[in-house]
């Protein structure tokens, strides 16, 4: 017996941690010893931008309401009835699908309802897909539920494979998790990328005989480059679930207000709306902030034309940093996130070089694509602008030791 303080599985989940906060609480101890204008921090994708000016006016409508009872009390486990009314119509417009309130649930943020939808959905031993690169955390997201993650590579331009994909499904098949705007890549999958993931989910769901559900992960919808229009999957496919945030496009990251869309036309559709609202309640989130949901309100359907122009403005200044110092990369066309290659493969290497250099990024290894590295352009502009000699040297060091 383990003389442990804590379980077997969470010593294994802590050795394994997070490389973006490890390299975040590096940048901390590099700041108190250097300073923090020295540091130029792209580990953390933490929107910096203010939210709008309307959540600012909630906030004071709401403050002036605290003598009314229970104003911050409970209410229902999925969210306020006006809230997810109003979430509905908003999104209907957004996911190209006639949505209603029975339609969509509000949790505790895009990563409290992927739990509570893992939760209602998965048996001990299913297996979940993802296209990597891919988000860190759906590891964990999906192990807290019993689920195996099942990571599988995907283009050379970073786009989903569906062969590759088809290949993988098997009958403990579950899920298949989509991140497009993707994190770290940037990459925005096309329309025709969705029909052929739709498609090989019909074939998969004939072949094993049960549904395989297609998540969608969309918290970076909002910043998408060039004129891109990110195409919708939740009419492609019956067993479609959106799961988002206002994190990204309300810089409301802190505030932990998420929510899933199920597709109308699902079979069963009631049974799992009442299992994700269950599941908000017997995880422990109980409901969505109130706060929250009020803010969440008063932002629907504000322009964010103004916080686009600031993130394509540095993406293109960062972009011809990296450039000059020699790194090479494709142009995000989504997010706020640069995924350039590592020199020979090495991406813990050139991560431990930049940071001698005061530069902050995260090896491709911890989203399952060792060789790259990812860098958060949510900095402010002096960040950027400060960080191109230390890419320079480090790029210049790097390439040295290797000759």
């Amino acid at each position: 017996m383990s003389s442990s303080v804590i379980s077997s599985a969470m010593e294994q989940n802590l050795s394994q941690g997070s490389m973006i906060r490890r390299m975040f609480e590096a940048g901390i101890e590099l700041k108190k010893k250097f300073g923090a204008d020295a540091v130029c921090d792209f580990s953390l994708g933490n929107p910096d931008l203010a939210p709008p000016a309307e959540a600012g006016t909630a906030m004071a409508e709401l403050a002036a309401r605290m003598k009314e009872p229970a104003v911050l009390g409970y209410m229902p486990n999925g969210g306020f009835a006006w809230a997810r009314e109003q979430l509905a119509a908003w999104l209907s417009e957004q996911q190209k699908t006639a949505l209603t309130a029975s339609d969509v649930v509000i949790g505790c943020g895009a990563a409290g309802v992927m739990n509570a939808f893992f939760h209602s959905v998965l048996e001990p031993g299913d297996e979940v897909l993802v296209s990597a690169p891919f988000f860190g955390e759906y590891r964990f997201y999906t192990g807290n539920h019993g689920g195996v993650l099942r990571p599988v590579p995907c283009r050379p331009d970073f786009g989903p494979d569906t062969a590759a994909l088809e290949a993988a499904v098997t009958p403990r098949t579950r899920a298949l998790i989509i991140n497009s705007p993707n994190n770290p890549s940037g990459a925005v999958y096309s329309k025709e990328d969705l029909d052929a993931v739709a498609a090989m989910l019909e074939r998969a769901y004939a072949r094993i005989g049960r549904p395989i559900y297609l998540v969608c992960d969309e918290p970076y919808r909002f910043p998408a480059y060039d004129g891109i229009a990110v195409p919708s999957a939740l009419p492609l496919y019956r067993y479609a679930v959106v799961i988002s945030s206002f994190a990204k496009n309300y810089g409301m990251a802190g505030e932990r207000v998420g929510y899933i869309a199920v597709n109308p036309a699902m079979e069963d559709k009631e049974k799992l709306v009442d299992s994700l609202i269950f599941s908000n309640r017997v995880l422990g989130f109980v409901n969505p902030p109130v706060v929250g949901q009020y803010l969440m309100a008063a932002c629907l359907g504000t322009s964010t034309d103004e916080a686009l122009a600031i993130y394509r403005h540095r993406r293109d200044r960062l972009a011809a940093i990296l450039s000059d110092a020699g790194f090479e990369y494709t142009l995000p066309k989504g997010t706020f996130y640069f995924f350039p290659k590592a020199p020979f493969g090495d991406d813990k290497g050139i991560v431990d070089v930049l940071a001698k250099h005061l530069v902050l990024a995260v090896p491709g290894s911890g989203f399952g694509c060792p060789g790259y590295i990812r860098l958060s352009f949510a900095v402010d502009d002096a960040v950027i602008e400060n960080s191109a000699e230390g890419f320079k040297k480090a790029m210049a060091e790097y390439m040295a030791s290797r000759k």
